[in-house]
């Protein structure tokens, strides 16, 4: 490129000499031309500059590019795990929650049920677990057997549980899931839950502090099959003299609680055989946490959509000299 450069004054000094052979260039011409080049290879050099910088900045875009090209997506941040991310926000409270889900089969619920409550309990800011009690065995489903499982197996950094029906999802942000202290807290009552309406009810979703809950020695486990254990158990809460509250000032009726249960679907076990159908109506003055006979076979720890929790396969064991009706003939 400088030999390009220097050839430029030689052709102009040929072209001179062709026009007028006999003419001696001036001083002064030979000045100007002199000053050109000078110009001329001041311009050069900044052309020469200007394409290094292009190059150099094509050469970083392209590597950037590169980087981009191969580098691992971004992935959205978790939700925050059990409350933990929030560990000290005091927003969050002191109180932990048990959300106590009696199980068995219905994965389909399941997928949906997890990330669902674990979004609408952080969003309320309250520190929680999910715990799955899956019932593994051969006798019938029995759902009292299986709460009373999930609070002796919730563990001590908890304080509080929720007795809560994998079906019924919560779709008002107004209800209360916080710690129950003057008593058990019906979340799912009568002039709210979509299908039970009666005054006796506390079925669905009920809070209660651990100690009420001890109090109450726990649920019955003479209720094999579906229904009628939460009427068993409201008489228990009188019986504790423990009072019970329900939500006040929720506008959105039986349109609460979305209820994804498909009766078409998943047929409930509501078979009433031998001497069940008297005893179901019956009080059970002694049996509760001191009688449950039960087996954890393992846990394990699930992350559905991002969602934590704990599924507890659970074999329960049954005395069929007192309640012959856990098992089908």
């Amino acid at each position: 490129m400088m030999y390009s450069s220097r050839r430029k004054p030689v052709l102009y000094f040929k072209e001179e000499r062709r026009s007028e052979p006999s003419k001696v260039p001036h001083q002064e011409e030979m000045f100007l031309s002199g000053k050109c080049t000078i110009y001329k290879l001041f311009g050069l050099c900044m052309v020469l500059v200007l394409v290094s910088l292009l190059w150099l900045q094509l050469s970083c875009s392209g590597d950037m590019t590169h980087e981009e090209r191969h580098a691992p997506p971004q992935q959205p941040p978790p939700c925050p795990a059990d409350g933990q991310a929030s560990a000290d926000d005091p927003s969050w409270g002191p109180h932990k929650l048990a959300l106590v889900v009696p199980f068995r089969e219905r994965f389909e619920e399941l997928l949906v049920f997890v990330p669902f409550m674990h979004t609408f309990l952080n969003r309320k800011k309250i520190r929680h677990k999910i715990l799955i009690i899956n019932q593994m065995d051969h006798y019938r489903f029995n759902r009292a057997s299986l709460i009373n499982v999930g609070y002796l197996e919730s563990g001590n950094d908890t304080d509080y549980l929720a007795m809560h029906d994998v079906d019924l999802l919560p779709l008002n942000d107004a209800l209360d899931y916080g710690f129950p202290e003057e008593g058990p807290f019906h979340v799912a009552s009568p002039e709210l839950h979509p299908l039970y309406h009666y005054k006796t009810y506390v079925g669905g979703i009920l809070l209660l502090t651990k100690k009420h809950y001890h109090m109450c020695n726990g649920m019955s486990n003479r209720f094999w099959g579906w229904g009628r254990e939460d009427d068993e158990f409201y008489r228990r809460l009188r019986k504790a003299e423990l009072q019970l509250f329900r939500p006040s000032g929720i506008t959105t009726g039986y349109k609460t609680f979305l209820h994804i249960h498909d009766p078409a679907w998943r047929k409930r076990d509501q078979k009433r055989i031998a001497a069940q159908k008297q005893e179901q109506f019956k009080v059970d003055p002694e049996g509760g946490l001191t009688n449950l006979r039960y087996q954890v076979e393992s846990r394990q720890e699930l992350t559905i959509s991002g969602a934590p929790c704990t599924i507890i396969n659970t074999k329960l064991e049954c005395d069929q000299s007192l309640t012959p009706w856990c098992l089908l003939s």
